[in-house]
């Protein structure tokens, strides 16, 4: 052999040698098509993941901020009616699980980073709006709320999507993608404690505030930690009002907020009203027109093309799942408080173990995620969630805070942080770059926008028993048990998926747990 074959063999062989390095070493820095090049030291690396995972903290220390000093809150506007007070949650859920699709295909076709950066501007403005409409009343805070939802609507995917863009699919994005859930059940508790601590030491409006100065930095953070990324190349041939869909973006969003106002005003009016129902029909009317024309539009807000029937299987899970979540902590925050007559300050104290029991499922998925078939992380998901909310449903009001009020706390970040991962990591890497926006829009839609929904259900269900208010842990349990029964009907979607997996994998016995 000559020295020129023999140069000509090493060089193959180290080519061959950098092929298996990049397909086993998922986590090489080098951008991937339409991706972004992430920082390369690992200090960089950490304020650029923690800057993304900001996003998730503050959206959900945005939903504890109203729920922990409830009361407090509705003192302040001259209100005690519950169902006026699960306003103050549920507008915010409403606006976030209804723009973010729409949010979703903004970045995808104008920039993730960009839009990234406009949600934390806008979520410190109406944080701050929200801490000054103590100086109007309940109305404008609920507005406020509303407004202030549609920051982290815009947050939420384009966030997911960055970090899609950033890292190809394996353990590493897994992982990230893990922590990523896992900031949710911390930052309920970091708004908590912080909104129970300026309402009974202080003032409420300063926790709307803090936020505000909060988000905002987080905003300039983001522009100087995130890298540049490349603008998606447009076809210019197509619209502007074609590309961003704009009659299934109108009429979507018309059809979902009529639907969500009608099922949270319901329990507070009475189904019987006139204008409740009404809402209802012309909800219905709006949503099928967003069907007829997402089915013949050139570049539709949902493409159904892009969705597999794995995907329709996670979200259904991921729906029943969070929706039962929305109820469990809303009333077992009632419970603590009202039946058990603790200050919001120490059920705050009391919700922190949330916040470890949170992290070790966020770990425990990203470690086992690329192991086991999704439909048994749900099925495992789904089933905590039930649990969880057996136990509190169950739990006596005279009874020990360690007994079972202490464990469903500890089981319930569970079913949080095994679902929004999972399902989180199996559409983004399904599913092309250009859809990244897309991917992360149709996880966080369905969380928020369920867990608004299922605050409706229950408190249509809570009316009906508590004896018009006489008996409110009747009401609370009957809450609780519709939400059992939603976490029940999403064991049963579980078990349907894996009975779905299991039979597909006879057929191709080489699938990968996420293929």
């Amino acid at each position: 052999m000559s020295f020129t074959d023999k140069e000509e063999n090493q060089k193959k062989d180290d080519g061959l040698t950098r092929e298996s390095t990049h397909d086993q070493g998922q986590e090489l820095s080098q951008p991937h098509h339409n991706g972004i090049q992430k920082p390369e030291s690992l200090l960089g690396e950490a304020a650029f993941v923690g800057v993304i995972c900001g996003a998730q903290l503050m959206t959900q220390a945005g939903l504890g901020q109203s729920i922990a000093p409830l009361h407090i809150i509705g003192d302040s506007f001259g209100t005690r009616n519950p169902g006026q007070l699960s306003w103050f949650a549920a507008a915010y859920s409403l606006t976030v699980g209804t723009f973010i699709l729409i949010a979703g295909r903004l970045g995808d076709v104008y920039g993730h980073k960009k839009f990234f950066i406009i949600g934390f501007f806008w979520y410190a403005l109406w944080s701050l709006l929200a801490g000054f409409s103590v100086y109007s009343n309940q109305i404008f805070f609920d507005c406020c709320r509303a407004f202030q939802g549609i920051g982290p609507a815009l947050l939420l995917p384009n966030a997911i999507a960055i970090l899609g863009r950033t890292y190809v699919p394996g353990r590493r994005k897994a992982m990230i993608l893990s922590l990523f859930g896992a900031t949710a059940p911390a930052g309920f508790v970091l708004g908590a404690v912080f909104s129970s601590i300026f309402g009974q030491l202080t003032w409420w409006p300063w926790a709307y505030w803090a936020m505000g100065i909060v988000c905002f930095f987080l905003a300039v953070a983001g522009i100087l930690v995130i890298p540049r990324m490349p603008l998606p190349e447009l076809d210019t041939s197509v619209s502007t009002y074609q590309r961003l869909d704009i009659p299934g973006s109108v009429t979507g969003v018309i059809g979902l907020v009529l639907l969500n106002f009608a099922w949270n005003q319901g329990p507070v009016v009475g189904w019987q009203t006139p204008y409740t129902y009404s809402l209802l029909i012309v909800s219905a009317v709006f949503l099928c027109v967003f069907a007829f024309i997402e089915s013949r539009a050139p570049h539709p807000l949902l493409p159904l093309s892009a969705l597999s029937s794995d995907a329709a299987f996670v979200l259904g899970c991921v729906g029943a799942g969070w929706s039962s979540f929305g109820i469990w902590i809303y009333y077992f925050w009632l419970f603590l408080e009202e039946l058990r007559g603790h200050s919001p300050l120490l059920t705050s104290a009391q919700f922190a173990p949330v916040a470890i029991s949170g992290l070790c499922a966020a770990l425990t998925t990203g470690f086992v995620i690329t192991r086991v078939r999704a439909s048994l992380v749900m099925l495992f998901a789904m089933t905590a969630f039930t649990v969880g909310g057996i136990l509190i449903a169950t739990a006596p009001v005279k009874q020990v805070y360690w007994a079972q009020a202490f464990v469903s706390i500890i089981v319930m970040p569970w079913g949080m942080d095994m679902s929004f991962p999972a399902a989180t990591i199996m559409l983004s890497d399904s599913m092309p770059h250009e859809h990244q926006g897309l991917a992360a829009s149709l996880v966080n839609v369905v969380v928020n926008y369920s867990i608004s929904i299922g605050l409706g259900l229950a408190g249509t269900v809570e009316g009906r028993v508590n004896n018009g208010g006489a008996n409110l842990l009747k009401g609370y349990r009957g809450a609780w048990y519709m939400g059992i029964g939603l976490s029940g009907f999403g064991i049963l979607i579980a078990f349907m998926y894996e009975y779905h997996t299991f039979k597909k994998s006879k057929k191709m016995p080489s699938e990968k747990p996420f293929a």
